[in-house]
Order: C-alpha cells, then sequence, then structure tokens
C-alpha cells in the first residue's frame, strides 16, 4: 500500500484504485474507457493504449458518472 505523503507527491492514481475508490464510495467500478474519458475532458495526460483504434471513443464516459470520477480525481489528488 502507498502511504498518503507518497501518493501527494505522485499526483496520479492508477485506474485500478479510481475503480476500487469509486466501488467502495459510490457503489460500483467505473470502466476504464470512462476514466480516460474524463482524464481526457479534465485535461489530464493520457498514455497510448495499445488497443486505442483512432480519436473517437467507443464508450464515451455517461453525462451522470462524470462528476463521480471527478471526485475520485480530488480525492486522488489529481485535480
Amino acid at each position: 500500500m502507498i502511504s498518503a505523503r507518497v501518493r501527494h507527491m505522485q499526483k496520479s492514481a492508477t485506474y485500478k484504485e479510481i475503480r476500487q475508490w469509486m466501488q467502495k464510495e459510490f457503489g460500483y467500478a467505473p470502466e476504464t474507457c470512462w476514466i480516460a474519458h474524463c482524464k481526457e475532458l479534465n485535461g489530464l495526460p493520457l498514455r497510448n493504449a495499445p488497443n486505442r483504434h483512432g480519436k473517437d471513443r467507443i464508450k464515451p464516459c455517461p453525462e451522470g458518472k462524470r462528476a463521480e470520477i471527478r471526485k475520485a480525481f480530488k480525492h486522488f489528488g489529481m485535480l
């Protein structure tokens, strides 16, 4: 487990950490493509995904889930 002090220095959380935290907080784990879409919407850096084809999003994050994912970003100090 990464300490809170180290977490603040990293300024990023893994998709797995975000999914686990959201499962506890909101009762569901978002799809990783939703997290990536929200990162893009909030100007956070993304890496190239090997399964990504083109620039179009096949499964964009639903409007109703974006605020909760943004809360996760704030929780982990990403915003």
